[in-house]
């Protein structure tokens, strides 16, 4: 955030450094986003510094935002974390807040959830996560948080995928729970 206005944006600078090296990455990875082009990707991200600033957020947790789809009923590109790996500044958290504040010992420094929300981006869903799968391999030795059902969190579970074996994986366990091979994916829409 800039220390004068409070709003979620970068320095001219910043933004600069940011596009040039989401254009390499997009240029680079032409397997994930088909029939795109890189010029149409910037200008509608040079029209939204919150979303710019969203994505440098993404960068800055090495989760190495890349566009992976296009939606054209909204218009909007969708961006998602593509590194091999779940990102490694936004592992060791648990599920949510309540699950945070229900912690005893050894509180985790946040949530998946808030630190999305902070972020301005969100969790993937199950459907999400598999999508990205076909697009490459992440998550063979990590994991990552997936946004959970309702009637599941209402129980105190929540959900992960990673992939193994050839294979997506589904898995719970108490949300409270935290590790450090696991954190999560976002997803953003520009």
């Amino acid at each position: 955030m800039t220390a004068t206005t409070g709003k979620k944006e970068l320095s001219l600078e910043q933004s600069k450094e940011l596009l040039q090296t989401l254009k390499t990455r997009f240029e680079k990875n032409m397997d994930r986003h088909k029939d795109l082009e890189w010029d149409k990707v910037q200008a509608k991200l040079e029209a939204d510094t919150e979303k710019l600033w969203s994505l440098n957020e993404m960068e800055r947790t090495e989760g190495e935002p890349d566009v992976i789809d296009y939606d054209e009923k909204t218009d909007e590109y969708v961006f998602c974390d593509c590194s091999a790996e779940s990102p490694k500044g936004r592992r060791s958290l648990c599920y949510d807040r309540e699950a945070l504040e229900a912690r005893k010992k050894h509180k985790p420094e946040n949530s998946a959830l808030d630190m999305a929300a902070e972020m301005g981006i969100e969790l993937l869903t199950e459907d999400q996560y598999r999508a990205l799968q076909k697009l490459g391999n992440f998550d063979k030795k990590t994991s990552s948080w997936v946004q959970t059902p309702p009637d599941i969190r209402k129980l105190g579970g929540a959900l992960f995928c990673d992939y193994r074996f050839g294979h997506v994986f589904v898995y719970h366990n108490g949300a409270d729970s935290y590790y450090a091979a696991r954190g999560f994916r976002g997803l953003l829409k520009v």
